[in-house]
Order: structure tokens, then C-alpha cells, then sequence
């Protein structure tokens, strides 16, 4: 087992700062190369308060802003345009970054695109849904409509 730090979230094991044990080929394979953690050393504290501190900032302040927000983002459908083919195929794909983009747009929030996750990969025109995580307590969905442009 390999003991590491988290840098980014990873569904299913932690959040960023976290320090896990995993499996060697897990780590040395697919977390490390991807930069979704670094090895644990003795000197890895400061780097575990950084990653922290900077979380802490990215994340909504408190559980009841998070509520507020979750309860905006269910009830309302939110627009994207998209660049679409005849038959409504898109050319390229709708991504968390535009989900999150489009909640901003419609002035709802302001929702990080790390918190955005899409069940499935988005090629054609239609009414989606996306899961985001607000706090970690708090998660709600997105539904959006995909229009061509």
C-alpha cells in the first residue's frame, strides 16, 4: 500500500489535502502521472495547508449559502448554445466547464467547473443533467438544455 497526498478531488477516495493509503499500482500508475497526488513525506504537512487553505477558498463559505444555492440551481434550466449539425450532432462535446460557464451566465451562482460532474459525454442536442458538488455535505443537479448556436 502506498501512503499519498491528494491534490485534486478524487470521487470515491477524497478531497484535495487528504492523505490515503492505495494500492501501489493505483498510485504509481494513474494518480501520480495525472497530478492527482504527490508521495507522503515527513516535509509534505506545509503542503497538505496549503492545499487546504486553498480549498477552503474555492469552496462555497458556509452550509447554509450552499442550500441557498443547491436550491437555485434544481429549480431553474439553464441554456447552452453550441455550435450543432443538421441532425443536432454536435461538433465537439459539452464539458464541465461550459455547464459551469452557463450557470454564471444565467446568474445563479458562480459554480466551479471541478465541481461539475456529467454522467455522460454530451454529442447531441437535448435536455441534460449534471451532478455538482457544492460543499460536502451539500450536492444538487443542474438540468440544462443543449441549443444550437
Amino acid at each position: 500500500m502506498a501512503k499519498i497526498i491528494l491534490t485534486t478531488e478524487v470521487t470515491g477516495l477524497g478531497s484535495a489535502g487528504d492523505v490515503v493509503e492505495v494500492k501501489n499500482g493505483y498510485a504509481r500508475n494513474y494518480l501520480l502521472p495525472r497530478g492527482f497526488a504527490t508521495p507522503w513525506s515527513r516535509g509534505g504537512e506545509k503542503q497538505i495547508q496549503s492545499i487546504k487553505a486553498a480549498r477552503a477558498a474555492r469552496e462555497v463559505a458556509s452550509l447554509e449559502d450552499a442550500q441557498a444555492l443547491a436550491q437555485k440551481l434544481t429549480s431553474a434550466t439553464v441554456t447552452i448554445p453550441v455550435k450543432a449539425g443538421a441532425e443536432g450532432r454536435l461538433f465537439g462535446t459539452v464539458k464541465a466547464e461550459d455547464v459551469a460557464n452557463a450557470v454564471e451566465a444565467a446568474g445563479l451562482g458562480t459554480v466551479d467547473k471541478r465541481k461539475v460532474e456529467l454522467n455522460q459525454h454530451i454529442k447531441t442536442t437535448g435536455v441534460y443533467q449534471a451532478s455538482v458538488r457544492l460543499h460536502e455535505d451539500v450536492n444538487a443537479n443542474v438540468e440544462f438544455e443543449v441549443v444550437p448556436a
